[in-house]
């Protein structure tokens, strides 16, 4: 048989992320047999200086990931913003295939790509995070065989991912981030068998299929092959969502991917830009009218004025109750509503 080791190491974090990485790759020895592949959610667009704050931070060194980069023991490999960094026979690859719950780079998508290469040579890393981003994936790791930890949600400055993670499947390690590196060290020494690890699913090489495929068209997919239709839609592109999992995820014809979690955030998120719209529709409304009933009082017209005024007086009233409930969540407008 084939004998490996535990030479694979994906690391995900989301909000605090800065912070716990910071931590973990300070407990990272030097002579680490294991690459490093990291995953932190960014905003597409510019350049991130994580491989910079990563380099500081510890002894390894630290790169923005490049496509089909060699994966080399004692180093780190950073996501770029707007790719999806994914593992690929020895390389690094990145890709800009459909987001993951609103994201790209996905924490999911590295961590599933790592378990079908890898199989028990995966070590998955969930830290900090809200919802529950980087679930699916380590259930991916687990289920070939690799290892799983995750940071103590009591360490966490936000415990939602770990927390979530501890839910979902029976986690190896619980760990705060700098009593990490020696754990792991001790993992990537150990040999596994890669000829006796469970085989991929089907459906964890279709979505492997979906990330790393740049067309947003994604000609040809039926989406009905990964699952039945849930009657949700997707709130990147309104198309029909699948449950590829029942009532835990989703995905659209195009490819996006949300956990309920996701989903339940992101329509959220549509419905108070949806009230926000129509209050500064309702307000220039009000604007205008008030404008519309000055002018016809300096013409003398004080009738039409009038009606102007009470047209201007319900679009206020109206957005003050669209308001209502924004104010009790404590929302603030969007910027781009401004």
């Amino acid at each position: 048989m084939t004998r490996h080791t535990r030479d694979l190491i994906v690391v995900g974090a989301s909000a605090g992320g800065v912070e716990a990485l910071g931590g973990f790759v300070a407990g990272l020895p030097a002579d680490l047999a294991a690459s490093v592949l990291v995953v932190l959610h960014l905003p597409a667009g510019g350049t991130s200086a994580l491989p910079a704050i990563l380099s500081r931070a510890g002894v390894l060194p630290a790169h923005s990931a490049t496509d089909g980069m060699t994966l080399d023991y004692s180093t780190i490999y950073v996501a770029p913003p707007g790719h999806h960094l994914l593992v690929a026979g020895e390389r690094v690859a990145l890709s800009h295939g459909p987001t993951e719950n609103g994201r790209r780079p996905a924490i999911d998508s590295l961590f599933r790509s790592a378990a079908i290469v890898g199989g028990p040579r995966v070590t998955g890393v969930l830290l900090s995070g809200v919802l529950d981003d980087g679930v699916a994936g380590l259930v991916s790791i687990a289920s070939r065989g690799g290892r799983v930890i995750v940071q103590d949600p009591a360490e966490a400055l936000y415990s939602g991912m770990p927390r979530h993670a501890m839910e979902a499947l029976e986690v190896d390690h619980v760990l705060t981030v700098d009593a990490m590196g020696a754990v792991l060290d001790k993992l990537c020494r150990e040999e596994v068998e890669l000829d006796g690890a469970p085989a991929p699913s089907r459906l964890m090489r279709l979505e492997n299929n979906i990330a790393t495929t740049d067309s947003s068209a994604q000609v040809g997919r039926d989406p009905e092959q990964l699952g039945r239709m849930s009657g949700f839609s997707c709130p990147d592109c309104d198309g029909v969502l699948v449950e590829i999992t029942p009532g835990s995820r989703y995905r659209c014809r195009v490819g996006h991917a949300w956990t309920a979690e996701a989903l339940l955030d992101a329509q959220g998120s549509a419905w108070e830009r949806a009230l926000w719209a129509a209050i500064r529709t309702l307000a220039e409304k009000a604007a205008l009218s008030q404008r519309m009933a000055d002018n016809a009082r300096q013409r003398g017209s004080t009738g039409l004025a009038g009606r102007y005024d009470l047209t201007a007086e319900e679009a206020l009233d109206a957005a003050a109750l669209l308001r209502a409930p924004l104010n009790v969540a404590g929302r603030s407008e969007p910027d781009e509503l401004r």
